[in-house]
């Protein structure tokens, strides 16, 4: 995807199919919204305490996306939250956080990736600030969550349906 293909970048040169009638294509941040936080400290007040050492943190990172009509679309993170000191859990986190946008002229071949790597790309620094207040204000250190790679995400998910399509074809020519 080019950056002419989202609708950001330099206008391309006459004659080059710009002025074919056909409008531009279009991309919009609507809205963003907290869809679920939840924050658990099961084990305070002793989880409080001061410990040498920082605590194991576990992220795991979930991407859906899905259509609401013709040119709306919601885009999704799931950011799920442990740390654990000594074995004992200090925090859980769980946060779904949504985006709403606007996309209009972007192919079908296109659509796919800008709605699980772009999008969460740009509300993922909304999200990682909501979890590191969560954090802080459960009387912890605020944790602020590496950049996430959301294109490799992608990738991982296109290759796990590539290895489960053979296998659901098999069954079905059984």
């Amino acid at each position: 995807m080019t950056a002419s293909d989202t609708g950001f970048g330099p206008t391309p040169p006459a004659g080059s199919g710009a002025n074919t009638g056909v409008p531009p294509p279009q991309f919009r941040v609507l809205t963003q919204y907290v869809k679920d936080l939840s924050f658990e400290n099961p084990n305070a007040p002793s989880s409080l305490v001061q410990r040498p050492g920082k605590p194991d943190i576990n992220v795991h990172v979930d991407i859906n996306a899905r259509r609401l009509s013709s040119d709306q679309f919601e885009s999704e993170i799931r950011l799920s939250v442990e740390a654990k000191q000594d074995g004992q859990v200090q925090f859980i986190v769980d946060l779904l956080y949504g985006g709403l946008f606007l996309i209009q002229g972007v192919s079908a071949e296109n659509l796919e990736p800008l709605l699980l790597i772009e999008c969460p790309r740009i509300i993922f620094p909304f999200a990682r600030r909501i979890i590191s207040d969560a954090s802080r204000d459960g009387g912890f250190m605020p944790l602020n969550i590496e950049p996430i790679d959301f294109a490799a995400i992608y990738r991982q998910q296109l290759q796990r349906r590539a290895q489960e399509a053979p296998s659901i074809t098999r069954g079905l020519n059984s």
